[in-house]
């Protein structure tokens, strides 16, 4: 199955080990990623605040980007570029004469967005196109002894409008599916749907401390041994702000943080190496102990 890769920005700059594992496990499961290359950032939410025309017509450049690839399926890796893809998109498509303008913009490139494009975070393919079914069988180490806590984040559940969930109403369920495939058990908790606090962290690094240290420390207390999530931008502040959001909070925490193709990597066997579990700030060790792989 092929498809037309925009890995983002943090995948190939602030969390890079999420790069090399998704590209690892698609090569397992036979997806066929084209990269686009010179693709722009998104915006992610904050550009469309002082200007939605233009982070509108830099997606919109993206997709027909795509489109000239011969590819109609966009696969990313990152809940808020899911989130402000599939928001540009609804506009775009909703408004012709919106389009019309955003294409006579791309027209100095020699670009045009058709309009076909569909936009899906790889959770949704993996669910939706490959099948729960056809991925397990490449479950060769299964995760018993692990309880892994799901962070969805929020722009790959709201506004659900843009997000499909009238066509496909269980997506805020599909990490769960995920890590029982994986032979974990998921863990409930009270973030697993709310902001991480990263889009505030410059403007309030106090509450985007406590975002984290309060998620962190919940999941902890439910028994989780790490937490996964589909989003570089929440991998970041979890992972990589827990030491000062623990030191605020007052309580030591020290939850793993794994992007979800690290967890699905796990369970097909592979190293730490090839993972990238080594580049966290908070120590993956004990959950590579209980997944018995070899490092």
């Amino acid at each position: 199955m092929k498809y037309a890769f925009y890995p983002g920005c943090v995948s190939r700059g602030g969390t890079p080990e999420l790069y090399t594992s998704t590209m690892a496990i698609a090569a397992k499961i036979g997806l066929e990623l084209e990269e686009i290359i010179g693709a722009s950032c998104t915006g992610a939410g904050v550009l469309q605040e002082k200007g939605r025309k233009l982070g509108d017509t830099l997606n919109a450049r993206t997709f027909a980007m795509a489109e000239r690839m011969g590819l109609t399926t966009i696969l990313n890796i990152c809940s808020t570029c899911q989130g402000v893809m599939s928001q540009a998109n609804q506009r775009l498509l909703a408004d012709p004469e919106y389009l019309k303008e955003v294409n006579e913009i791309l027209a100095e490139e020699g670009l045009e967005y058709q309009g076909r494009v569909v936009i899906k975070h790889l959770a949704w393919v993996l669910v939706e196109e490959i099948g729960l079914d056809s991925l397990k069988p490449l479950i060769t180490n299964p995760l018993p002894e692990l309880k892994m806590a799901p962070f969805y984040g929020c722009y790959i559940l709201r506004p659900s409008t843009a997000l499909g969930y009238d066509e496909h109403p269980t997506r805020d369920q599909y990490l769960e599916m995920l890590i029982e495939l994986c032979g974990a058990e998921p863990v409930n908790f009270a973030g697993r749907n709310k902001c991480c606090g990263f889009p505030i962290l410059l403007i309030n690094e106090r509450n985007s401390l406590a975002m984290v240290g309060n998620h962190t420390h919940d999941a902890k207390e439910a028994g989780a041994d790490a937490m996964v999530t589909p989003c570089p931008l929440c991998h970041l502040n979890l992972d990589g702000f827990q030491p000062k959001a623990q030191a605020q909070k007052g309580v030591k925490i020290d939850m793993p943080i794994l992007h979800l193709p690290q967890m699905l990597g796990l369970a097909m066997g592979m190293s730490e190496k090839e993972l990238g579990l080594q580049r966290h700030i908070v120590s993956t060790k004990r959950v590579l102990e209980k997944a018995s792989v070899r490092v």
